[in-house]
C-alpha cells in the first residue's frame, strides 16, 4: 500500500486529531488488490465528510509512493464507468465501435472530413445552402476548402436549444441572479441585427463591440453576425489608443459600447456609436433602447464558410497585434471542443470570466450556445467571495479559470466555505499551471477533473486537451484535440519528448489569413516537413511528451507572452514602457513561477547616466497601466548595463529570461 502513513503525520499537518484517526480507520479499510488510481478513487468515495486538505495530501503521497512514471502523472481523478457511458465521448465511441479514446482520437486525424462530417451532425449546424461535400483537398492543408458550396450564417445555430430554455443567467454583484431564455436571447439579437440593416449596414462590414461581458455583449455579438456584419472585438480594459489601433486594423467605422466606455470610444474616433445605459448622447449616438426600437428582426444574413465573422487580436512578436480572422467555420472549433472534450450538454452551465476581447469570450458564447448549454456570466471581479456565491447560486456544472486566478483563491481560501459540488469539471487555459494550485482546485468542488486546455485565437479553440473520459492529473494534459495532430521537435528539428510543438494541419478552425501580416511567414516559413512529408505549423509554445500519452507545457518558445491568460508580445509591453523619463531601453520577458506556475512579467530597463533606480517599478507600471489598464503588472524590475543582442541586433530576450530563472540578482551586463 506504499508509505505507511500515521496519526502523527496528521496531527503535524494540523488535522485534528478525531478526524484523524477517523481518516487512518477508512485507510486501514482499504480493499487488498486495487492498485494505486483505485485505490485512490476509493478513498475519495469512501471518506465522510470533507477532510482537510492535508489529509488528502497526505493519502495521495501514500497511495502513489510507488507510482511508476512511465505510466504518466500519477491521476487525481478517474472516470466511473457511469462517467463514461454518459458522455458524449462515451455515446458516441460506443455507437461507432471504437474500442477506446486512443482509437477515436486515430480516427479523427486520419479520416478528418469524416470525423468533421460527424461533428457538424452532432452539433445540428443549420446551412442555407448546404455543402456539396465536406471537405474538397485534403492535401491543400494551408488553404483547405472546407464545406465548398454552402451558404450559412453561424450565430443562427446557436438558438436550436429549446425556447423557453435558460441560455444566459447574469449577476451583477448585489442584485439578484437574472434570467434571459434562448427565445429572449435570440429576439434581442435580432433586434440588433435589425437595427444595424436598419443603418444600412452592409455584409462583410465591421462593427466594434467594445463592452464588458453580459447580456448587452452577448447580444451584440451575435447581432452583429446575424446580419452579415464581422465583429470587432476589442477588451472594454484598454486605453483610447489600443483601442484606436484596433478600430484600425479591423476597420471599423462604427461601434456598440457602454456610457461608461463611451468617452474612450470617442477619444478613439470610433465612428457612431451605439451606447448601452447612456450617461450622455454625444452628436450622432444612438442609445440602446432607441436603437433596439428602430426595426423588427429579420432572417439572418446567409454568408460563405469562409466568410469573416469576427476579427480579433493577438500577439506575436512585433509591436502591431495580429488581426486575426474568425471565420463563420471557427466557431466550430469552439463548439466540438464543448461537445467532446468538456462533455457539454443540455442542462450544463457554463461560467468562464472573460470578455469578448479575448478568444475566451467568443468560444464561451459558441461553445455553450451550439451546445443547448446555459452561459453563466458574472458583472463583476472574480476575484472574491462574490464570484464564488455566484458559481454557487447559479448552478455552474463548468467552470474555467486561468492559474492565476486559482493561486489568488488558494492564497486568500475565499471559496473554501462554498458548496461547489455541482461543479462536474472545470476547465483551464492562458498559462502554465501549478500542480498544487490544481490540486487544491480538485479539492475544492470534492474532486472534479481539470480539462487542461492549450491552444490559441489563429484556432479557434485548443490542439492539446483533455477529456472526461481520459484519468486528469493536475497540471497535465491528456490527449490532442480531436481532429488536430502534432509532432514535437528538439532545436536541430528532430522528433523529441521536449521541444517546440507544431501542429499537423489541416483542421477546421485553424487560421489560414492575417489582416496585417504574412500568414505563411508567421506559421510556415522556415519549418521542416513532417514525419510523413506533411506541412507542419507553428505556433509557439514548447511542450514535454510525459508517459503514458500525457503532456506538460513549458510556457512560449519565442517572444510572446501569456499574463494572466492574455497572450501580448514583448514589443507590445516595450512599446507601452516607451518615454519613461530616465529610460533608454527595455526588455519584457515572462518568467515562469514556482514549480511550473503562471508567468510573471519582468522587466529589463538600461538607465540613461545619473537616474535613479527608485521608485522604477510604480513609474513604469503607471505607464503600462495608461495603455492597457489593469490587466497587466510588472513583478520585478532589473537595471542592466546593456541588452544581449545578436550580430543583427535582435534583443535576445531568452537569455534575459533563463538568466533570470537561475537566479541570477541582476540580468546579463
Amino acid at each position: 500500500m506504499g508509505l505507511s502513513l500515521g496519526l502523527a503525520d496528521l496531527v503535524a499537518d494540523g488535522v485534528p486529531e478525531a478526524v484523524a484517526r477517523q481518516v487512518l480507520a477508512v485507510w486501514a479499510a482499504v480493499p487488498a488488490g486495487l492498485g494505486p488510481p483505485e485505490r485512490w478513487q476509493w478513498l475519495q468515495r469512501e471518506l465522510p465528510g470533507r477532510p482537510p486538505l492535508a489529509v488528502w495530501r497526505r493519502l495521495f503521497a501514500a497511495v502513489y509512493a510507488d507510482w511508476d512514471q512511465a505510466q504518466g502523472p500519477p491521476p487525481a481523478w478517474l472516470p466511473t464507468a457511469d462517467d463514461i457511458a454518459l458522455s458524449n465521448l462515451g455515446q458516441f465511441g460506443a455507437a461507432r465501435g471504437f474500442a477506446d479514446y486512443r482509437a477515436l482520437h486515430a480516427w479523427s486525424v486520419t479520416d478528418r472530413a469524416g470525423f468533421w462530417d460527424a461533428t457538424l451532425r452532432r452539433l445540428g449546424i443549420r446551412f442555407a445552402t448546404p455543402p456539396t461535400t465536406v471537405l474538397a483537398d485534403l492535401a491543400a492543408a494551408e488553404h483547405p476548402d472546407w464545406l465548398p458550396g454552402a451558404r450559412l450564417n453561424i450565430a443562427a445555430s446557436c438558438f436550436q436549444a429549446p425556447a423557453d430554455r435558460v441560455a444566459v443567467r447574469c449577476q451583477t454583484p448585489g442584485r439578484p441572479l437574472r434570467e434571459t431564455t434562448y427565445r429572449e436571447l435570440q429576439t434581442l439579437s435580432q433586434r440588433v441585427a435589425a437595427g444595424l440593416l436598419a443603418a444600412d449596414l452592409q455584409p462583410g462590414e465591421a462593427v466594434a463591440v467594445v463592452l464588458p461581458m453580459g447580456l448587452a455583449a452577448v447580444a451584440a455579438y451575435l447581432g452583429v453576425i446575424l446580419a452579415g456584419g464581422v465583429v470587432v472585438s476589442i477588451a472594454d480594459s484598454f486605453a483610447a489608443p489600443e483601442i484606436a489601433a484596433r478600430l484600425r486594423l479591423g476597420a471599423a467605422r462604427r461601434a456598440i459600447t457602454s456610457g461608461s466606455l463611451a468617452p474612450k470610444l470617442r477619444a478613439a474616433d470610433a465612428g457612431p456609436l451605439v451606447v448601452v445605459e447612456p450617461a450622455d448622447l454625444g452628436a450622432g449616438e444612438t442609445a440602446w433602447d432607441d436603437f433596439l426600437a428602430a426595426a423588427e428582426g429579420g432572417p439572418p444574413v446567409p454568408r460563405a464558410p469562409s466568410d469573416a465573422c469576427n476579427i480579433l487580436f493577438s500577439s506575436g512578436t512585433t509591436a502591431e497585434p495580429k488581426a486575426i480572422p474568425w471565420t463563420h467555420l471557427t466557431p466550430l472549433r469552439a463548439a466540438a471542443d464543448g461537445h467532446w472534450h468538456h462533455d457539454l450538454q443540455p442542462g450544463d452551465v457554463v461560467a468562464w470570466p472573460t470578455s469578448l476581447g479575448w478568444m475566451m469570450g467568443p468560444w464561451l458564447v459558441f461553445a455553450t450556445l451550439l451546445n443547448g448549454a446555459t452561459m453563466a456570466i458574472y458583472e463583476g471581479s472574480p476575484l472574491g467571495r462574490g464570484f464564488g456565491e455566484f458559481v454557487q447560486e447559479a448552478g455552474v456544472t463548468m467552470l474555467g479559470v486561468v492559474p492565476s486566478l486559482v493561486k489568488a483563491w488558494r492564497q486568500t481560501g475565499c471559496m473554501e466555505p462554498l458548496d461547489w459540488s455541482r461543479v462536474r469539471r472545470f476547465s483551464s487555459t492562458g498559462e502554465c499551471s501549478n500542480a498544487d494550485d490544481y490540486f487544491y482546485l480538485m479539492w475544492l468542488a470534492g474532486w472534479k477533473p481539470v480539462i487542461e486546455y492549450c491552444g490559441g485565437t489563429e484556432i479557434g479553440g485548443g490542439y492539446l486537451t483533455g477529456t472526461m473520459v481520459q484519468p486528469a492529473a493536475p497540471g497535465t494534459f491528456s490527449t490532442p484535440a480531436l481532429g488536430l495532430d502534432f509532432v514535437i521537435l528538439d532545436e536541430t528539428g528532430r522528433s523529441s519528448s521536449q521541444g517546440e510543438l507544431l501542429l499537423r494541419p489541416p483542421s477546421i478552425g485553424l487560421s489560414d489569413r492575417l489582416l496585417n501580416q504574412d500568414h505563411h511567414a508567421v506559421y510556415h516559413e522556415g519549418l521542416p516537413a513532417g514525419p510523413h512529408g506533411e506541412l507542419l505549423r507553428r505556433h509557439g509554445d514548447q511542450m514535454e511528451a510525459l508517459g503514458g500519452g500525457y503532456y506538460r507545457s513549458h510556457g512560449r518558445a519565442d517572444d510572446a507572452m501569456n499574463l494572466k491568460g492574455i497572450k501580448v508580445s514583448s514589443a507590445e509591453i516595450e512599446r507601452a514602457l516607451q518615454g519613461v523619463a530616465g529610460v533608454l531601453e527595455t526588455a519584457a520577458v515572462a518568467v515562469n513561477g514556482p514549480d511550473g506556475g503562471p508567468s510573471q512579467l519582468v522587466v529589463f530597463v538600461v538607465l540613461a547616466p545619473g537616474t535613479a533606480s527608485s521608485g522604477l517599478r510604480g513609474t513604469l507600471q503607471k505607464a503600462l497601466r495608461r495603455h492597457y489598464g489593469s490587466l497587466y503588472s510588472i513583478g520585478d524590475v532589473q537595471v542592466v548595463d546593456r541588452l544581449p543582442r545578436t550580430a543583427s541586433n535582435k534583443v535576445q530576450r531568452r537569455l534575459l529570461r533563463d538568466s533570470y530563472q537561475q537566479g541570477a540578482s541582476h540580468g546579463p551586463t
